[in-house]
């Protein structure tokens, strides 16, 4: 049974003003009644129990984790000293789940993240688990068919097929491609050609793999950094614990998963699915998800609208808002800052926060 890493040490930036550093967007009811952390949990739970999960988070979120994730097993949440990105955060956790299971295979998974087919998302990663079984070195990505040229996403470019997984009587197989390339992020041009090529998925950083064995991608990659890893794991469970982790992990450099790791690994697979994801990254994604259609108005909280379209209108202040002739727009009103920008650039609210931290404007953030 796969054991579930899920990440949640983000502070969403791209979702400002309503995400913040003391609450990011992942305890967040951004879809539903349900926030993001809530809903990744309950699909991983639902496929491989709850007792299996273990969350990595910063030191400020613990509560509101403990909180969000019905029976998450005393001990599974892996606290982060310090914000080191996500190789240094999976790195933690793998040393952890390793003393509890020296034989796990994990599911790398981000908290962020929205999926329709939650059935087929579960079977995918059965899929991914069992390949993984029958190569334990294996490093095995899903990645998802692209639907329309999203330039915010990194995609995978697959290469050679390696292997086919029947999915039992009269359903077809699973295809199951080398992993070519990564490419971060393309201008629309590009874009659409990925849309049109069969080579090109969505890489939403789902990862499957023997716990030991990633562990010794860490070795050979990142060599820093396993060394630290070697020497927290040896402290864990004894006085020390907490002092020789906080000493190690603050003198770790910061660096992803994905570039620290994953682009330098060769012989990884990927295998090609189709499960509604969305990476709820950014406005004009929750826009997506939540419209049946581009041109409706999606509110929420006290709204008027007068020939307008397209437009996510999200007041939590308790103000009514007016739009008139507004059109695929992001108006966010909280409290005590209101973000007003085109869907069509709700990627750079990033730098806007970036502005913000270097006018020393912290307490907006």
């Amino acid at each position: 049974m796969l054991t579930p890493i899920i990440m949640a040490g983000g502070s969403g930036t791209r979702l400002w003003p309503l995400s913040r550093k003391a609450k990011p967007k992942q305890v967040h009811p951004l879809l539903d009644d349900h926030t993001m952390l809530e809903k990744t949990a309950e699909r991983l739970a639902r496929g491989f129990g709850a007792e299996r999960i273990w969350v990595t988070t910063g030191a400020e979120y613990v509560n509101q984790i403990k909180k969000e994730i019905k029976g998450l097993k005393p001990g599974h949440v892996s606290v982060e000293p310090s914000r080191r990105e996500t190789a240094p955060a999976l790195g933690l956790a793998l040393v952890r789940v390793l003393k509890e299971d020296p034989e796990a295979v994990i599911v790398y998974s981000n908290s962020d993240s929205h999926v329709k087919d939650e059935k087929e998302y579960v079977r995918i990663l059965k899929v991914a688990e069992s390949l993984v079984r029958s190569e334990p070195d294996r490093i095995v990505l899903v990645g998802i068919r692209p639907t329309y040229p999203e330039t915010g996403y990194g995609y995978i470019r697959m290469g050679d097929l390696a292997a086919r997984s029947a999915r039992g009587r009269g359903q077809g197989e699973d295809e199951i491609f080398t992993v070519r390339e990564f490419v971060e992020k393309p201008d629309e041009t590009t874009a659409k050609r990925y849309v049109e090529s069969w080579e090109y998925l969505w890489n939403p950083t789902l990862i499957v793999a023997r716990a030991d064995a990633l562990l010794g991608k860490y070795k050979k990659h990142l060599p820093a950094l396993h060394k630290r890893l070697l020497t927290i794991s040896a402290a864990l469970g004894t006085s020390k614990e907490r002092a020789v982790i906080e000493r190690e992990f603050h003198a770790v450099a910061p660096i992803s998963i994905d570039y620290g790791l994953l682009e330098k690994e060769k012989g990884m697979v990927v295998i090609p699915a189709a499960f509604g994801w969305t990476d709820v990254g950014s406005w004009r994604a929750v826009h997506e998800i939540l419209a049946d259609k581009p041109e409706r108005v999606v509110s929420r909280g006290e709204h008027l609208s007068l020939d307008s379209s397209g437009n996510l209108v999200l007041g939590d202040s308790g103000r009514l808002v007016a739009t008139i002739g507004v059109h695929d727009m992001v108006v966010i009103d909280t409290p005590d800052a209101v973000l007003v920008c085109p869907k069509s650039r709700s990627q750079d609210v990033k730098k806007l926060v970036d502005e913000l931290m270097k006018k020393k404007l912290d307490r907006y953030v």
